[in-house]
């Protein structure tokens, strides 16, 4: 493969693809990989046939293009489904309308109409419809009350494999209208990630709805989020689908997600060795981070939300405990679970009330600017080595102090130049806020005084 020209091809460099066979290689150009390897395009040639590729661990040479699957980012989070075959609150009659014309094992789940809380198992069977209650009892659901299932998920599996004393094998699931198979969704744009090959370790995290666990994928060192419970899995899918869509030296890097049939979900990015920024920063302090290494995080977050913000995406969840520390301490933004296109509402329940611009709170705006107050707090928390912000103000006071235009004072040894950046983010009117750009400019310009001190 030597003395081949690079051209612009339709996979530029840095298109990420997934290895659909294995390939030995045939000449010490080759680079040898094995069905499902995670690879990175770092050349086109001449020849369309072939590209110059690097593995997980950065090796680098030439691959059959026909032997890789490009990997896309998935754009239906909204429709993404773990159980497309539930229709919720329909009817026997409706049910029975949508499993025609008879197809003996195509089936759907509903709610129960005569048991509340109740479901029922709806299969079609030698020209006819048969309707199974699943009933509800100790935590666990059954049809016979020989069988028990900790959810839906796990009694679809188990009568799709054995009929099990029901009038048929369930064999084709009934799509709810406007819905997708998240599993086929990850599959059919690579990011579907094969089980045998993933190693779980230690707890590293213990969040609300499931733990991250310290992992291996095939020789390289993950996090791994695990939801095990199918309605918490089916929220996480949509944090799943946007992660697919975003490539950035600053933001945690998916790897791939991986959908059980029994109702978990694993979602697999990049192993972040020390762990989340406002631990990072309580721990080391001052002793340990000067000012250069508070600067540099600032300017890595930052980085990340100027990309963020050209990609019409809002975070709505910045904060340091949302951020993550690589071993080369790179600062990388984490957590998309409420990342959303700048577009859509957001309910506010459950939003941090002192990271979260006014207006968020009180009007459900969300925008870059919204992201450009977090910004601020968050660099607050930065240069005070982790703080709790507003430190002594009851938290039913923060909104109101704020908006009568409160603002925090500097930490103690805040450069008055980084202070003036926290206050232009706090800026009460949204339009009056930097962009992220504007930010990481004045960011770069404060860095580059300092050096030259």
């Amino acid at each position: 493969m030597s003395g081949l020209l690079c051209v612009q091809d339709s996979w530029p460099s840095g298109t990420e693809c997934v290895a659909k066979y294995n390939f030995q290689g045939s000449t010490d150009q080759d680079l040898p990989f094995c069905k499902g390897d995670l690879l990175t395009i770092i050349g086109v040639t001449q020849d369309p046939n072939w590209y110059k590729a690097k593995n997980a661990v950065g090796r680098e040479g030439m691959i059959p293009a026909n032997y890789v699957q490009k990997r896309e980012g998935v754009k239906s989070g909204g429709k993404l489904s773990l159980m497309p075959w539930f229709h919720g609150k329909i009817s026997r009659d409706q049910a029975e309308r949508l499993l025609y014309p008879p197809e003996t094992g195509l089936f759907l789940v509903r709610e129960s109409t005569n048991y509340p809380g109740d479901y029922t198992l709806c299969v079609s069977c030698d020209g006819k419809v048969e309707h199974y209650r699943i009933i509800y009892h100790s935590g666990k659901l059954s049809i016979d009350e020989e069988e028990y299932f900790n959810n839906l998920m796990q009694l679809v599996e188990h009568y799709t494999k054995d009929a099990d004393g029901l009038c048929t094998r369930l064999l084709k699931p009934k799509l709810m209208e406007g819905t997708v198979a998240a599993q086929d969704e990850f599959s059919r744009s690579g990011w579907a990630l094969n089980r045998r090959d993933l190693k779980l370790f230690q707890p590293i995290g213990k969040g609300e709805f499931g733990d991250v666990i310290k992992g291996d994928y095939r020789g390289t060192r993950v996090a791994v989020k695990c939801i095990l419970h199918d309605a918490t899995a089916q929220a996480f899918l949509a944090e799943a689908s946007v992660m697919t869509q975003l490539r950035h030296t600053n933001l945690v890097q998916l790897l791939g997600v991986i959908v059980e049939e029994r109702g978990s979900l694993f979602i697999v990015t990049e192993f972040m060795a020390k762990g989340s920024l406002v631990d990072y920063l309580r721990s080391r302090g001052r002793t340990v981070l000067d000012g250069e290494c508070l600067l540099k995080f600032s300017l890595d977050v930052c980085e990340a939300m100027e990309y963020l913000e050209v990609n019409n995406f809002v975070h709505r969840d910045l904060a340091a405990r949302n951020v993550l520390v690589s071993e080369e301490n790179i600062a990388k933004v984490s957590d998309f679970g409420l990342t959303k296109e700048a577009s859509s509402s957001q309910d506010t329940a459950k939003l941090p009330i002192k990271w979260t611009a006014p207006e968020a709170l009180r009007e459900k705006r969300f925008s870059t600017k919204s992201d450009v107050w977090s910004f601020g707090v968050l660099l607050w928390e930065i240069y005070s080595f982790g703080r709790v912000p507003y430190p002594r103000i009851p938290l039913k006071e923060v909104v109101p102090r704020v908006e009568k235009g409160y603002k925090m004072d500097a930490p103690d040894g805040c450069p008055p130049a980084v202070y003036e950046l926290m206050k232009q983010c706090w800026t009460l009117d949204p339009a009056g806020r930097p962009s992220f750009l504007l930010l990481r400019e004045k960011l770069q310009n404060i860095r580059l005084k300092e050096l030259h001190l």
